[in-house]
């Protein structure tokens, strides 16, 4: 299993109805509206690196109002 935090940009006022929706993707594990640099932040899991890119790529990144994402994939060192 392949776990990722996914660090969000959205349009002003937009994150946390961004949040919201991200919530309900088969995948995601938390989402949450933060302050900072980013507007949210995103827990996720996929069974391979390929199955969390096409996450990101494929539904993450379709909901309306985000700008940016970036990807961190998490490592156990």
């Amino acid at each position: 299993m392949v776990h990722a935090y996914i660090l969000i940009q959205t349009e002003v006022g937009k994150a946390a109805a961004v949040a919201q929706t991200i919530a309900g993707i088969a995948g995601v594990t938390k989402a949450e509206d933060v302050t900072g640099p980013y507007d949210v932040i995103v827990r996720a899991e996929a069974g391979s690196v390929d199955e969390l890119g096409r996450l990101v790529v494929a539904r993450v990144q379709s909901v309306d109002g985000i700008t940016r994402t970036l990807t961190c994939p998490v490592v156990n060192l």
